[in-house]
């Protein structure tokens, strides 16, 4: 998929409503106050009080014995593939994971560690016989296979946990450590009626991001054993991410844990909401997963589409042939309601 150049987005004060990602929330004023009045200290000493209540907390609702905070999901991705993978090691991934196709080739060009994709289906998985297949024998012309990737949710997929653990227990056996990149493990985990440490006990270490679904504006923990985060800590040292009073951040993510958590079933809903809306229109194939709609319009009317879409207001990615549409807080029903309308309105006029 490929973005489309044909309608650029107004200034801010003309979109009403933005479903490019969930990553565009705008901290709540609960969340901005308890940000203004954290107990800070210097991170980098180990002296922050929010932040440790942070990693704690998260650490515990994964069932985990550490977790160690990041400003990103890509930094943490990247510190966990490189906790787990030496130099020229080989780690196994689905071919749509984000770590993959999403991060800049950083474990590569930053850690040298070999990504091996894996073919997926048309709900991003792959099995475990797939990851049987893909560990490389001892051989002095392959690299190590060392590391499992994995992801949940992924582009709105949920994976089960009996699908989850069936993977991390093949790759367990085989003698690899298992990575699970949980940038929405809280979509997955509501939409799957779980917690989220029904997925976390099945992998070593769980990135869990803080900035989407949950609307902090920044931040992800990395929780796992004792070890690995340890070794990631230096990583992350490496990486130019050591922070210093930043529990004004970590702030926003207790918050989130507190209040943002059991209503991540409404951004389901509204993008369920949503689907329904559009289910009966000529020619639009739509495809709803968690929080994210998949949106296949004619070819021939995608670009006029994207500029109806964008003068009413409305902000998605607008990939072709599939765009992509995301609920979030941000996101009530109303404005769920002008998506439908404005796709209804197009279509009417076609």
């Amino acid at each position: 998929m490929s973005p489309t150049t044909s309608a650029q987005p107004r200034p801010n004060n003309y979109v009403h409503a933005d479903l490019r990602s969930d990553t565009v929330t705008q901290a709540t004023p609960g969340m901005r106050e308890a940000m203004s009045s954290a107990n800070v200290g210097d991170d980098v000493y180990g002296e922050d009080p929010t932040v440790l209540a942070l990693q704690e907390q998260l650490a515990n609702l994964a069932g985990k014995e550490a977790g160690l905070f990041f400003s990103s999901g890509t930094q943490s991705n990247l510190a966990a593939v490189l906790s787990h993978c030496g130099r020229g090691d080989e780690y196994l991934i689905g071919r749509t994971s984000h770590v993959l196709i999403n991060e800049a080739g950083g474990t590569a060009s930053l850690g040298s560690a070999i990504p091996w994709p894996i073919e997926v289906d048309e709900n991003n998985q792959f099995s475990p016989d797939d990851v049987r297949a893909a560990v490389k024998e001892p051989d002095q012309h392959h690299p190590v296979t060392t590391l499992l990737s994995l992801e949940n949710t992924i582009n709105g997929h949920i994976q089960s946990v009996n699908h989850i653990a069936s993977l991390a227990s093949t790759a367990h056996e085989c003698g690899l450590a298992v990575h699970l990149d949980g940038a929405r493990l809280f979509n997955a985990a509501n939409g799957a009626g779980v917690d989220i440490d029904a997925y976390a006990t099945h992998a070593d270490t769980v990135s869990l991001c803080l900035s989407k679904g949950l609307g902090a504006p920044v931040g992800t923990v990395l929780v796992g054993d004792q070890s690995s985060i340890s070794r990631a800590h230096r990583l992350r040292k490496m990486l130019g991410g050591g922070m210093r009073q930043v529990g004004h951040l970590a702030a926003a993510g207790l918050y989130a844990l507190e209040h943002h958590v059991v209503r991540l079933a409404d951004d389901h809903e509204r993008a369920a909401r949503i689907a329904q809306g559009l289910g009966d229109l000529p020619g639009l194939d739509v495809v709803q997963a968690t929080n994210m709609l998949w949106i296949t319009p004619p070819k021939e009317l995608h670009g006029a589409l994207v500029e109806h879409l964008v003068a009413d207001g409305i902000l998605a990615t607008f990939w072709a042939p599939t765009m992509r549409f995301v609920t979030h807080l941000d996101i009530d029903d109303a404005l769920a309601d002008l998506v439908v309308d404005s796709f209804t309105n197009f279509f009417e006029q076609t």
